[in-house]
């Protein structure tokens, strides 16, 4: 075989996850259009991890939902998640991307779902909620964007942590649809069982590169291009430049405890300088 192609499928080895849902996806969605509108409502509303589906016992909707996208033409929006999937592959490895993606998606799901139950038996929303379309990988992407944060360069791990919870706390904020408590919980998710990943494979020029794709994606997943993006980059980069803050400060601190447990004038350090000042 010759080297180049050899070269080609031990890389696409790497990112086999990613590769294999990025095909089943776009099969399905092709699939879908193929059969029309009325097919594809009808699966998608039978795909959908609503509350109407999942109190009648159909929880087979919590891994279908992930494959069965509803986010307009793909070609807009799968280069983005492949190149964050392949990050987190790369990184992380097949099976802590797949658990990643997985915690995400099922676990943002049920507190959704706990959360809109709750709002509905108050009235707070109306019942009409409970059949709301909730298909499609973003909550598992979320997670997955979210699961790179341990993998982060610790010099730039504050910065990337604070631009990261405080834009998905201004998109929850400014949100008026569930799916956006949705993603901000799944984002969370990730972080927390990215602590315990251990210790991420080294980083490359390519693996940068998928990191700022992967990111815009990211962002654009939780905040939309709407106004309401403007807000969240703001509070992104108040909430990045904070957490520098914090962290030059707790360096600061570091360094002044050290310092003062250093040799001082009349302490005695050990006991042959303790028996020295005695015999003086």
């Amino acid at each position: 075989m010759d080297p180049m192609v050899a070269e080609f499928f031990h890389r696409l080895l790497r990112i086999r996850v990613t590769v294999a849902y990025a095909v089943i996806v776009t099969g399905v969605a092709t699939e879908l259009l193929y059969l029309g509108p009325r097919v594809q409502d009808r699966v998608i509303r039978h795909a959908s991890t609503n509350l109407h589906n999942l109190s009648h016992g159909r929880a087979g909707t919590l891994f279908v939902s992930a494959f069965v996208v509803d986010a307009g033409p793909i070609y807009l929006w799968l280069p983005g998640l492949v190149c964050l999937m392949a990050l987190a592959e790369v990184l992380w490895g097949s099976s802590r991307l797949v658990i990643a993606f997985a915690i995400g998606h099922v676990g943002a799901t049920l507190l959704v779902a706990v959360g809109l139950t709750a709002a509905v038996e108050r009235a707070w929303l109306p019942a009409s909620v409970t059949r709301a379309i909730d298909v499609g990988m973003s909550y598992g992407a979320a997670a997955v964007l979210g699961s790179l944060t341990a993998a982060i360069p610790r010099r730039f791990r504050p910065a990337w942590l604070g631009w990261w919870l405080a834009a998905g706390i201004a998109t929850v904020v400014l949100g008026c649809d569930f799916t956006d408590v949705g993603h901000a919980a799944a984002l969370a998710l990730g972080m927390g069982v990215s602590t315990q990943f251990g210790d991420p494979a080294r980083w490359t020029r390519s693996a940068f590169v998928l990191l700022g794709a992967g990111a815009a994606f990211g962002f654009l997943l939780l905040a939309g291009t709407g106004s309401a993006a403007y807000v969240a980059a703001a509070s992104g980069l108040a909430g990045a430049a904070g957490s520098e803050m914090l962290a030059s400060w707790r360096v600061r601190r570091s360094k002044r405890d050290r310092s003062g447990q250093q040799l001082r004038p009349g302490v005695c350090q050990g006991e042959g300088d303790c028996a020295s000042a005695r015999t003086v």
